[in-house]
């Protein structure tokens, strides 16, 4: 048998298959490649954004399903067959094989030998037995074959004559064959029993871990007639990430959105969930949806290659424009951990009372067809930009990320915080009766507005203290937002101050 090189065993892990392999497989599988996600916004590791940057496959948030029709070759009623060039992150537990010509073809064993032809993998398992090395002497090299006794800090061979031979350096080694059980690539073998030898149709399917994606949403801002009013321009896109240990060329793909339960899993639920309805419009580049059970398919309107190791983007739907929205000013003067609902009355009289200077920036449209949109959103990141009318060149002013979002919901971006517009909290009076069992605490909020038009400014107080209160006296209108919060509308002018008083009483 003539010696398998190194460079020989390179080549065939770079095709991923063998001469044997590819009689038995055919070519140009079709494939289809479906992919679910874990990721969840603001989670993404941003590794999976460089290029080049390799993870193991565990730490890619998601898994897919890869389905294949392959053309087989069955020589006898009880036949052999390898499929190499699959996935490194495969599940074996999720093989399925599907005879499709030849229905009572049946699968007698089933196994997934992963146990690769690397350079170290073949030293080791080649301890005792003997190899050819490629001795460098001055501008020629010479074959020393013997008995490979060890591999630490370089090469120990007895050769032919019990000469024990040190190798720091050398060339090619040469194996006289693969040993037992040794592949060049990850490989499922099924021993397959049938009435009809020769040339059938297969279907092999399976889970792998490695792989993802998610939603990215880009959003062009526009001013309006007035400080509230502005518009905008939705771009969305799809970014996928292949790091399960093998490529597809020219796959089908699907993507899967929905709350799809996996036992036994850290994460178990796969996420975002949402119908993209505006995908069943022609567009010749982007998805089509449909529905899947309790969940939603997503299927790219043409075929695609995602190599191992690589991220993809793609667009989600086509670009929209001139989708109407507003924004708001919120000033929430506590500091965060005061949201109510405590156990027992808070009568200590400063418990609460450290203030933010902070007016939050919150950008609001509808997702519905009356405003361009009514488009179900998968959760992703958004980004915001303004145009700068000084160039046209746009500049980036907001992130956030929203959660899945059916069609005719509001959508709600935060900003930031306004430069211009400040705010200030203090307590004015508290007093506690404990033989009443009650307490008043009046509040003051002071807004400044240091810009050149008037804005609005919503200013929100979270009633912490106590589940039983009563406003018992306003300067301003508020609405009630839920059982501990109540929101002032404060139109404050230009270059002015606003001042809001209101006293709270709590009973138990």
């Amino acid at each position: 048998m003539d010696p398998i090189s190194p460079r020989l065993l390179l080549a065939i892990a770079a095709c991923g298959c063998s001469a044997a392999a590819a009689a038995q497989q055919g070519v140009a599988p079709a494939t289809s490649l479906t992919i679910y996600s874990t990721v969840r916004p603001r989670a993404i590791p941003p590794a999976l954004y460089r290029s080049g940057q390799v993870l193991q496959p565990g730490a890619v948030p998601g898994y897919a399903v890869v389905s294949q029709n392959r053309r087989i070759l069955l020589p006898g009623r009880v036949s052999t067959v390898r499929l190499a060039g699959v996935a490194a992150a495969i599940d074996p537990t999720t093989v399925r094989f599907k005879p499709l010509s030849d229905p009572r073809t049946r699968v007698l064993e089933q196994g997934y030998q992963f146990d690769l032809a690397s350079g170290a993998t073949l030293l080791r398992r080649y301890l005792g037995r003997s190899i050819t090395v490629d001795r460098a002497r001055g501008d020629h090299q010479r074959a020393v074959t013997g008995t490979l006794l060890s591999t630490r800090d370089g090469l120990v061979l007895r050769d032919e004559h019990g000469n024990v031979l040190l190798l720091h350096s050398y060339g090619d080694i040469h194996f006289p064959a693969l040993p037992n059980g040794l592949v060049a690539r990850p490989t499922l073998v099924w021993r397959l029993q049938t009435d009809r030898p020769g040339e059938q149709q297969a279907q092999v399917s399976y889970q792998t871990r490695g792989m993802t994606w998610w939603a990215d949403y880009n959003l062009l801002y526009h001013p309006g007639e007035n400080a509230n009013a502005c518009s905008l321009d939705v771009g969305a896109w799809v970014s996928i990430v292949n790091q399960s240990g093998v490529g597809y060329h020219q796959a089908t793909l699907k993507l899967v959105a929905g709350d799809v339960h996996r036992a036994n899993q850290s994460d178990s639920r796969i996420g975002p969930r949402v119908a993209l309805e505006a995908a069943k419009a022609p567009n010749q580049a982007g998805f089509r949806e449909k529905p899947l059970f309790e969940y939603h398919l997503y299927t790219l309107d043409r075929r695609v290659d995602l190599p191992d190791n690589t991220s993809k983007q793609m667009q989600l739907f086509p670009p929209i424009g001139g989708v109407p929205c507003r924004t708001t000013l919120v000033y929430e003067g506590l500091t965060p951990g005061y949201g109510g609902g405590s156990a027992r009355p808070i009568t200590e009289r400063n418990y609460g009372l450290r203030a933010s200077r902070k007016v939050d920036l919150y950008l609001h449209f509808r997702n519905d067809k009356q405003h361009r949109l009514g488009i179900p959103l998968p959760a992703g990141r958004v980004r915001v930009s303004k145009q700068d009318p000084a160039d046209g060149s746009p500049v980036f002013i907001g992130e956030d990320t929203i959660d899945h979002t059916p069609k005719d919901e509001d959508v709600r971006i935060n900003l930031g915080s306004a430069f211009d517009v400040v705010g200030e909290r203090k307590q004015l009076a508290f007093t506690v009766d404990k033989a009443g069992r009650s307490m008043e605490e009046r509040i003051e909020i002071k807004l400044r507005n240091h810009k050149s038009k008037p804005v609005e400014v919503q200013v929100k107080e979270n009633l912490y203290r106590w589940n039983n209160w009563k406003i018992v006296q306003a300067s301003h209108e508020y609405r009630k937002a839920d059982a501990h919060t109540i929101v002032f509308p404060v139109r404050v002018g230009k270059d002015q101050e606003a001042t809001v008083r209101y006293t709270v009483r709590y009973t138990w």
